[in-house]
């Protein structure tokens, strides 16, 4: 994060972190713990890695753990850690997502703040139980929507928050992948096989694992709510159980206004070409902008009538919300895993707050539990109206 000339941070003590799931061959274990370490302000000092205990203590160690704090058990490291004096002050839950629910109410249930991947649960039940469980804990929740976390993003978002784009009118969002064109969850490859399976992942494939985030950071960077959608939802290869792709018409309410926004959403894993091909396009009445994770740099902002102008990170015409969490002078790229950690460091800002009973700073933002409930509303909304052979379904709570 930048830091004013001249001045000197004062540094709060290093929150002590916890992890469940993220052992041995689990890929999005060591992106959180990467995204922890990177701005020092996290130190993992105990883990439930793995499903087995033998597995646990071997990823463990392996990390540098204290073998008596490697535990068996989501369970038993809730329980253990609670009762230290020295305990886990925070927990990173990186499981497949049916284990989400349970593992964030123990620790919710006794004080520890839970910073939890998305999906948030694997069904629109639990999600909003764990909601419930949330709002009576006294403990922080965190989603880690990382695309949130870029400077272009926050810039994007601030550009519509000051009414550089006039009302909106249009957000259209696209995540294609193609890592699973084909059967691969049938070879044993771990992250395919538990995201094709209806009972770790959820009802949701595409559009759970990657429809969420490009949900998401449409309505992050737009500030729309979206009022109904009407989906056509299909799986594409043969014996595969979840969807693999989505296509979906959104209608988006906007605060102050009766015109509603219109949008559309595109989430796939079997388009030959696409790596991680997260864009993000918001047209408002007097502009529009375009931001492609690919090249997460660069926002491409177009006024009516102008040229296009492109705003870089680190530029001069990026304002105060992107240059807060720049880490490094422009020209030198900041990518995924900076995006991750700013998700960790707008945490660890809330929970020094917490700790000492201040107000957190206006500026500090990061997904919460009520994000992470609709997104799994839209998951269901949108198999519910695939169902319906793409009929409108409201998404208002029930």
């Amino acid at each position: 994060m930048t830091i004013e000339a001249g001045k000197t941070p004062s540094r709060a003590p290093k929150i002590r972190l916890g992890m469940v799931g993220g052992g041995a061959g689990a890929f999005i274990g060591g992106v959180h713990r990467m995204a922890a370490r990177l701005d020092d302000r996290f130190d993992l000092v105990a883990g439930a890695l793995s499903s087995t205990a033998e597995k646990s203590l071997a990823s463990g160690l392996e990390l540098g753990l204290d073998p008596a704090r490697c535990y068996g058990s989501f369970e038993e490291m809730a329980d253990k850690e609670s009762a230290r004096p020295d305990g886990i002050e925070a927990v990173s839950i990186v499981t497949p997502n049916h284990v989400h629910y349970p593992a964030a109410k123990a620790f919710l249930e006794r004080g520890i703040h839970v910073i939890c991947d998305k999906p948030l649960t694997s069904t629109l039940d639990d999600a909003l139980k764990l909601k419930t469980v949330a709002d009576q804990s006294k403990a922080l929740f965190i989603l880690t929507h990382n695309y949130t976390g870029y400077p272009m993003v926050r810039h994007a978002r601030e550009l519509v928050q000051n009414g550089e784009l006039g009302e909106i009118r249009l957000v259209q969002m696209e995540y294609p992948q193609d890592w699973l064109t084909e059967a691969v969850e049938q070879t044993g490859a771990k992250q395919a096989v538990w995201r094709t399976d209806p009972a770790q992942s959820g009802l949701g494939g595409s559009t759970g694992d990657i429809g969420t985030h490009a949900y998401n950071l449409g309505c992050f960077i737009s500030g729309l709510t979206l009022d109904e959608l009407a989906a056509d939802v299909h799986t594409f290869v043969e014996g595969r159980r979840l969807d693999d792709n989505a296509h979906v018409m959104l209608r988006f309410k906007a605060k102050g206004s009766d015109r509603p926004a219109k949008g559309l959403l595109w989430c796939s894993q079997v388009a030959p070409g696409n790596e991680n091909g997260l864009k993000v396009r918001v047209y408002g009445a007097k502009a529009g902008l375009e931001w492609v994770q690919a090249d997460p740099n660069y926002l491409w902002l177009t006024r009516l009538g102008e040229p296009k102008q492109l705003i870089t990170r680190g530029g001069a015409g990026a304002g105060a919300a992107a240059a807060r969490v720049t880490r490094i002078p422009g020209g030198h790229p900041e990518g995924y895993l900076e995006a991750f950690a700013t998700i960790y460091t707008e945490a660890a800002h809330a929970i020094h707050a917490a700790r000492s009973g201040a107000p957190v700073d206006p500026a500090v933002m990061y997904p919460t539990i009520d994000d992470g409930v609709k997104g799994v509303r839209f998951i269901e909304a949108c198999l519910a109206s695939s169902e319906q052979n793409g009929a409108w379904v409201s998404l208002a709570p029930t």
